[in-house]
């Protein structure tokens, strides 16, 4: 990803990224007691705005932690992230922590001022050799805690998964539980078996991906049989195609997994029609209100 915009938000702020302080004591920091998510930008425009924050409300719901802003609210942040660093194409990036205690206790729960925080930052965008080569996957076991459905900011398990892919010089890493597909560290995992799109559904393994709900709907659009059920092992190795989808990379075609092609090596047909319809969607999007 491109390094951050210079303005963000702290706490009803607008200052410098550089000048951002936080208190050492604050729950995020010591303990991961926080929720985030990261929202896509399109012409100015926020990509499945009320879809992001209501699964921030169900994050912040699940940690017993008070969404501190109503939609409009939010609305403002994100308009304000948007116009100050200069509009156009980025994400941005709100998280919410418990706050600031005066002691590092585990519990009960504070009742403090939540720390508010948010940064935009260019929206990277594939060029068209690297959509003509797609992207390669390695497989891990899944190490990861329990709820992975709280898109909380304790991402150890996560980043430590997409290493993997790092040292060997690939793309992503989807993780393995239990002989079946989960998801990859930062996006959902989809295959095209016999024509169909199939994904895995949605429980306290797996995150509810809001570019998840996008290809549901644009499938539907398009008329492609699309399908959600357990996907295992031995079917994610010899699909016809796998994809994976998340609010930066919308879908990208995965060719390579643990080095070996997945199909004929290239980004597949269903793929194809896919990625057109996200982009005709869009373009329907781009004058109507968020």
């Amino acid at each position: 990803m491109a390094a951050p915009l210079p303005i963000c938000y702290l706490n009803g702020e607008w200052l410098p990224l550089a000048e951002a302080k936080i208190s050492p004591l604050d729950r995020s920091f010591l303990f991961g007691d926080g929720v985030y998510e990261v929202v896509p930008v399109f012409a100015g425009r926020p990509f499945r705005f009320s879809e992001h924050f209501d699964r921030l409300g169900r994050s912040c719901a699940a940690l017993r932690l008070r969404d501190p802003h109503d939609r409009d609210g939010w609305r403002a942040i994100m308009r304000g992230l948007m116009e100050r660093n200069g509009g156009g194409d980025m994400y941005v990036y709100v998280q919410i922590s418990r706050g600031a205690d005066s002691e590092r206790a585990h519990a009960p729960l504070p009742q403090i001022p939540p720390t508010v925080f948010g940064f935009a930052a260019p929206l990277a965008k594939s060029g068209a050799e690297q959509l003509a080569r797609g992207i390669s996957c390695v497989t891990a076991p899944d190490i990861r805690w329990a709820r992975c459905d709280i898109k909380s900011v304790a991402l150890l398990g996560n980043v430590l998964q997409r290493q993997l892919s790092c040292d060997v010089g690939a793309d992503e890493t989807i993780l393995l539980r239990d002989g079946q597909m989960m998801e990859a560290t930062a996006s959902t995992v989809h295959v095209v078996l016999a024509g169909t799109i199939v994904t895995p559904p949605n429980s306290t393994a797996i995150l509810p991906g809001t570019t998840r709900s996008v290809v549901e709907e644009v499938a539907d659009r398009l008329g492609l049989p699309c399908l959600t059920r357990d996907v295992s092992e031995a079917e994610l190795r010899s699909a016809e195609e796998v994809w994976i989808s998340s609010s930066t990379r919308t879908v990208a075609a995965v060719t390579t997994l643990d080095g070996q092609p997945v199909g004929n090596g290239k980004p597949g047909p269903v793929w194809q029609q896919m990625r057109q319809g996200i982009a005709d969607l869009l373009r329907e999007l781009a004058t109507q209100p968020w």
